[in-house]
C-alpha cells in the first residue's frame, strides 16, 4: 500500500513538471502576440487547404471508387482531426534529430523525467490548436452533411475513431523519430509516413494498389483512423469484403502501433550514445 502511494506521488509529481514545462513555453509564445495570431490563423490555413483539395477533387467527379464527396468528406474529417491531436501532442518530437545532431539529447537524459514526455513539453506547439478546432467543426458539419444515424454506438465511434487516430498518427510521429538514434537524416523518411499517412487516410483505401494497402492501411493502421469508422457509422459495406463492423476494432489497432512504436523508441534511447560534444 506505501509502495502504491509512493508510485503515485511520484507520478503526480512528473506530471506536474511536464506540465510547468509545457506551461512556461506556451506562455513564452504567448507574449508574442502577433507571431503568435499570425501562426494560429496559418495553422487554420492548412486545415482549410485539406478541405479544399477534397472539394477540388470532386468538382471534377461524381465519386471517388464508388464513394460520394459527403462520404470521403466525413473520412477527411476524422483523419483531420485524429491527425491534429497528435500533430499538436506529440508533433514537434521529428526535431529529435536535431536534439541528436547538436548533442542537446545529452542535457534532456540527465534529468529525471522521461525524454519523449520532456521533448513534447519543451517544444510544445499551442499554435496548431487552430487546425484542430477547425477540424473537430468540419466533423460536426461532415456528420450532418452525410445524414448518419447518430445511435449510441455510432455516436461513441465518432468520440473514439479520432481518439484512436491520434493514437495511429502520433504513434508513427513518435517512431519515425526514433530513427534518429541511428540515422540522423531521416526527417524525409518522417514526413513520408506521417505527413503522407495523414493524407492517405483521407481517401478511400479502395483507391490505393495492393502493396499500398497492406503496407500503409493494414501494416501501420491507417485504414484504421478514418476508413473504417466512417464505413461503420454510414452503415456502408466494405468494397473489400471487410465486415461492417471492422471500425470499432480501431482503439485495438491504435493500441497495438503505440506498443510497436514504444519499443522502437525504447531501443533507440538505449543506443544512443551522446554527441560526445
Amino acid at each position: 500500500m506505501a509502495s502504491e502511494s509512493w508510485s503515485s506521488r511520484v507520478a503526480s509529481a512528473r506530471l506536474a513538471a511536464y506540465l510547468q514545462i509545457a506551461a512556461a513555453q506556451i506562455r513564452a509564445q504567448a507574449q508574442y502576440r502577433v507571431s503568435f495570431a499570425v501562426d494560429v490563423a496559418g495553422s487554420v490555413g492548412f486545415g482549410f487547404l485539406d478541405l479544399a483539395g477534397v472539394m477540388v477533387l470532386f468538382n471534377v467527379t461524381r465519386s471517388i471508387a464508388g464513394f460520394t464527396f459527403t462520404e470521403v468528406f466525413l473520412m477527411m474529417a476524422i483523419a483531420n482531426v485524429g491527425f491534429a491531436i497528435a500533430d499538436v501532442v506529440v508533433g514537434n518530437v521529428e526535431r529529435l534529430r536535431v536534439y541528436v545532431r547538436t548533442g542537446l539529447l545529452d542535457a534532456v537524459l540527465v534529468r529525471p523525467l522521461g525524454v519523449l514526455g520532456q521533448l513534447a513539453a519543451t517544444d510544445v506547439a499551442p499554435r496548431r490548436i487552430g487546425r484542430l478546432a477547425l477540424s473537430l467543426a468540419v466533423v460536426v458539419v461532415a456528420v450532418a452533411q452525410a445524414d448518419v444515424t447518430l445511435t449510441p454506438a455510432h455516436v461513441v465511434l465518432l468520440i473514439l475513431a479520432p481518439i484512436a487516430g491520434a493514437v495511429i498518427f502520433g504513434a508513427i510521429f513518435i517512431g519515425t523519430a526514433a530513427v534518429a538514434f541511428w540515422w540522423i537524416e531521416a526527417g524525409e523518411l518522417g514526413n513520408a509516413l506521417t505527413y503522407g499517412g495523414h493524407d492517405f487516410a483521407t481517401y478511400p483505401i479502395t483507391i490505393y494498389g495492393t502493396i499500398f494497402r497492406r503496407t500503409l492501411a493494414y501494416g501501420l493502421g491507417f485504414a484504421f483512423v478514418a476508413y473504417y469508422p466512417a464505413l461503420t457509422v454510414l452503415d456502408r459495406p466494405d468494397p473489400l469484403g471487410a465486415p461492417a463492423s471492422l471500425g470499432y476494432l480501431s482503439p485495438v489497432i491504435a493500441a497495438l502501433v503505440a506498443l510497436a512504436a514504444a519499443a522502437v523508441w525504447r531501443a533507440g534511447v538505449r543506443h544512443y550514445t551522446s554527441a560526445g560534444s
